[in-house]
């Protein structure tokens, strides 16, 4: 058999036992082992497997994911994350579909400090939610407005994504986190344009609510948040400055999150305990993850599928917004079968090779692909944050409205998207400044 046939049997298999919902880490590896034994030898694809553990977990930027997820823990768990949505709240409940709006920004915030979109999810799942329903939101717009908004946890940095990308891209990572910034905020503003867009035109999807909020009411809701985005600066200006490295930025966040939790007489040792213990579980999981999507990798890289691509798609490969929007298709498809982890390590190794060749910058495709990853978190009929909202919620909403809520957000994600395609400045912005 040939050994590119023997290739895309490999990644056919693989894409099957995900969609069957098998162990990601476990998949890619066994696969990525097998398909070099084929090629190769088992003893060759056992010295492989031996070696690959040991450079891969010794590489000094892997050690930003737990810095990060330490980081996201303590300030979920210490409640340092509390009052995001009322003190958003405050602030926009008088502009049209005020609710919907108030909970992008706040998962905006709780994003940059968490770096989960499931998390994110998650928490405003049973905050915001049902604050909007008990408002005569219209179901729709409450639960789509939510679940896209914990997207934003992929793009806006800190995000384990783009620490995943940058290390299979070999791309500053550091750069990585100051690229998304732009865009994530962008999306957050396109995102709130649409609510106000939306209930201008169709006023009976959000009544409107009105309040009165004293100054006093206004400087209690600023003293409950602050240090979150205090924390948030800190850390993205210490790289932007070029003080930190994104590991020293993640232990610097750290830190400070358990100095703030304990200057706040928040942070219990069950709390800290919880959160190391979380910490040491994520970060165990997404390094099975890298281990095996290595493996892939290489195996990829042993069958000449590379080649094969770069072969049948060399008229996009001269014409590069061609190859970034034949990507966008392909990453939008499978995003509706594959959760974006799987998705996003399974494809590098097949697209990084058309890339290169094409002259493309790898920091614009990072986040190009971040946001594609972003908006397959919500398409039907495997967007996890819709099952996690349906999870937090149980038979208040059912699954066919949270997925009708997100469709017009789909439409903003595309817009989103086509101007990080057509502007790539809106990304690079940011790195070109940086030291």
């Amino acid at each position: 058999m040939d050994r590119v046939d023997i290739g895309f049997i490999g990644v056919a298999l693989t894409i099957a036992f995900i969609l069957f919902r098998a162990p990601v880490g476990i998949v890619l590896a066994t696969v990525g082992f097998a398909g070099i034994a084929a090629l190769t030898s088992f003893k060759a694809a056992w010295s492989i497997a031996s070696n690959v553990p040991f450079e891969l977990i010794g590489d000094w930027n892997l050690s930003a994911v737990p810095m990060f997820l330490l980081m996201g823990f303590l300030a979920s768990e210490a409640g340092l994350t509390r009052g995001l949505f009322q003190a958003a709240r405050i602030f926009l409940a008088r502009i049209p579909g005020g609710l919907a709006s108030s909970t992008v920004v706040a998962s905006a915030i709780f994003a940059a400090a968490s770096g989960s979109s499931v998390a994110t999810a998650a928490s405003f799942s049973r905050i915001a939610i049902p604050e909007m329903l008990d408002a005569r939101y219209d179901r729709g717009l409450a639960c789509g407005s939510v679940a896209v908004s914990g997207t934003l946890g992929a793009l806006i940095p800190p995000s384990i994504l783009m620490i995943l990308f940058g290390i299979f891209a070999e791309v500053s990572i550091g750069k990585l986190f100051l690229a998304g910034v732009v865009p994530g905020i962008l999306s957050a503003l396109v995102f709130i344009l649409l609510i106000t867009v939306r209930v201008l035109v169709k006023p009976d999807l959000a009544p409107r609510i009105e309040m009165k909020v004293s100054r006093e009411e206004k400087s209690a809701a600023i003293l409950e948040i602050w240090p979150l985005p205090l924390l948030i600066v800190l850390v993205i200006g210490s790289i932007f400055l070029g003080i930190a490295t994104p590991t020293e930025a993640g232990a610097l966040g750290a830190l400070l999150a358990m100095m703030i939790a304990l200057a706040r007489r928040s942070l219990t040792f069950p709390i800290f305990s919880k959160s190391v213990i979380d910490t040491i579980s994520g970060t165990a999981s997404i390094f099975v993850v890298i281990v095996g999507a290595s493996l892939f990798s290489r195996f990829v890289a042993l069958s000449g599928m590379a080649s094969a691509m770069t072969d049948a798609l060399g008229f996009a490969i001269e014409h590069p917004i061609l190859l970034v929007v034949l990507t966008s298709v392909i990453y939008i498809f499978l995003g509706m079968f594959l959760e974006s982890v799987s998705l996003m390590l399974l494809t590098l190794p097949l697209l990084l090779p058309l890339y290169h060749v094409a002259g493309i910058d790898l920091i614009w495709f990072g986040v190009i692909c971040v946001k594609l990853l972003e908006i397959g978190l919500v398409t039907p009929p495997v967007g996890l944050n819709v099952y996690v909202i349906k999870g937090a919620l149980g038979d208040r909403v059912s699954l066919g409205e949270v997925f009708r809520g997100t469709a017009w957000f789909l439409l903003a994600d595309m817009v989103t998207l086509a101007l990080l395609i057509a502007f790539p400045i809106i990304s690079l912005w940011l790195p070109t400044l940086s030291k």
